[in-house]
């Protein structure tokens, strides 16, 4: 059931502004599928905290990042419609094969049901994503900062 949020929440996104599809965009998600989606349900990831996007960035990029990596800062106004799916509302979500939870996920985009959806990080297990609905009808509500670039520590990227 949809809630209204009750203060100006922030979501941070990673990616290259020059790219093929630009940072604040669900292009890349109707292209393949994701552990919340099903390729054909246009969805924006985004993480609730900036660690945890660069997180979610890291361990897609096989021990090397991608160049040109930049962030943005997501605005998500107060009464923003929003819902939250917990690991108990939807049992294997964080399954290898994420079968319930690109189910869960393709629903809610695809009835529209709330601007965005809170749900679990599986690289950071106590963190949230929070997954954008493009289609929603209060999409437009929502702002994004200009790009920045990251500076990626380097011993990210080192063994030993």
């Amino acid at each position: 059931m949809p809630q209204r949020l009750p203060d100006t929440h922030y979501a941070y996104r990673i990616g290259d502004p020059h790219g093929h599809y630009p940072i604040f965009d669900a292009t890349g998600a109707t292209l393949a599928p994701g552990r919340w989606h099903r390729q054909h349900a246009p969805i924006i990831y985004a993480s609730e905290h900036y660690s945890t996007a660069m997180l979610e960035k890291l361990v897609r990029a096989n021990g090397e990042m991608p160049p040109n990596q930049h962030w943005v800062c997501i605005t998500l106004p107060r009464g923003l419609s929003y819902e939250i799916a917990t690991p108990a509302a939807v049992p294997g979500w964080d399954r290898p094969l994420p079968e319930p939870s690109r189910e869960y996920g393709t629903q809610w985009a695809l009835e529209r049901r709330s601007a965005v959806l809170y749900v679990p990080s599986l690289v950071a297990r106590i963190e949230s994503n929070i997954l954008i609905n493009p289609a929603h009808p209060e999409f437009g509500d929502i702002q994004t900062s200009l790009a920045q670039p990251i500076w990626w520590d380097e011993r990210l990227f080192t063994t030993g």
